[in-house]
């Protein structure tokens, strides 16, 4: 009687704990499943501006990659008009619409009648949702960016893109793809814009980013090693103009990126440093610009911003990753590419 009694016993008990541990785990899972909706919710909630928040899909060598076109309210094209296109690559820990929510890009796309192209890094890609931009030894890096470039191909076939005005901008880890990008297809884009990015060439590995984001890694300077640690397709005359600009505050990426980015992009297409200047805007951060030209072009400049920290300058407030005291960036970077769109419309 007793074995029988105390087996019972550890039967209703064993009971009561799978019972409360199904309760527990059916709550919890519960729980999981809102979080999840809701963070869905707010990633395909649109964004502040006049227009529509376009979603699509590519697939490429690197899988599969989606991304979100802003497209303007009440554009009334005439026949055969095709806009100019920003391709638009978030930081680490961002989504496009947090990117678009931080830069603004789409209200300024309203006044200037552009469209917006935001990439989106899949979670299962990157954990924290960083490009790969790193991964050339693996050839992980060059798989997305082609991946991505298969969603810029999308973009331009479904909507009015002019594919002789599209410009790339990124900021941190989308500053580094950006880069990359413009250096497998130089063709494809008239102005690249490097936002608090790790200069071209200075990693190839994961072991070597975090290096190269110290300001550790210096990418080489003679032009043919230039070309071959970007992977350019060619140097001089096809890599497109680059803006780069970077906060001196930079605790993420140290700011000897910028002036590396600067310098090895100068290098490859044959620029030179002509003019140094300290600008400041109202109450803004001010900043040190320096330009490179040839003949007499500018096709590079560099922009160190004085208190800037890893973060857009000129942003919203009260974002990851924003600055609002910073110079307007997101104006700085659609100045750049109109520049050279009308630059390489003459030529």
């Amino acid at each position: 009687m007793a074995r029988r009694s105390t087996a019972s016993l550890f039967a209703r008990a064993y009971e009561r704990n799978l019972k409360a541990l199904t309760k527990f785990t059916l709550s919890n899972s519960k729980r999981v499943t809102g979080q999840v909706q809701r963070a869905t919710a707010k990633r395909l909630k649109p964004p502040p501006g006049k227009g529509d928040w376009l979603s699509g899909m590519a697939l490429g060598p690197g899988g599969a990659r989606g991304y979100h076109l802003f497209r303007p309210a009440d554009l009334q094209l005439q026949p055969g008009e095709k806009l100019p296109l920003m391709v638009m690559l978030h930081g680490c820990g961002q989504t496009g619409r947090d990117f678009a929510a931080s830069t603004r890009m789409n209200a300024l796309a309203v006044r200037q009648r552009f469209l917006v192209l935001y990439l989106e890094q899949d979670r299962l890609a990157h954990p924290q949702g960083c490009w790969n931009w790193y991964e050339r030894r693996s050839g992980k890096a060059d798989a997305e960016a082609a991946t991505l470039m298969a969603a810029i191909d999308q973009a331009c076939m479904l909507y009015p893109v002019d594919r002789e005005r599209i410009a790339l901008a990124g900021l941190s880890a989308g500053a580094s793809m950006a880069a990359l990008l413009a250096t497998r297809y130089p063709n494809r884009f008239r102005a690249v814009v490097m936002h608090s990015g790790v200069a071209p060439g200075a990693a190839k590995s994961s072991a070597t980013a975090l290096g190269a984001m110290r300001g550790q890694n210096v990418p080489p300077m003679p032009t043919t090693a230039v070309g071959k640690a970007m992977g350019a397709a060619a140097v001089f005359a096809t890599l497109p103009p680059m803006l780069v600009l970077h906060g001196d505050a930079d605790k993420v990426v140290a700011p000897s990126n910028a002036v590396n980015s600067a310098a090895v992009w100068a290098t490859a297409i044959g620029a030179r440093p002509a003019l140094t200047r300290n600008m400041q805007r109202g109450k803004r951060r001010a900043m040190r610009v320096t330009h490179f030209t040839r003949r007499g072009r500018t096709l590079v400049s560099l922009c160190e911003i004085a208190g800037l920290g890893h973060s857009w300058s000129g942003g919203a407030p009260k974002l990851l990753f924003s600055d609002p005291d910073g110079p307007d960036a997101t104006r700085m970077a659609w100045a750049f590419a109109a520049a050279q769109f009308k630059a390489a419309a003459k030529a």
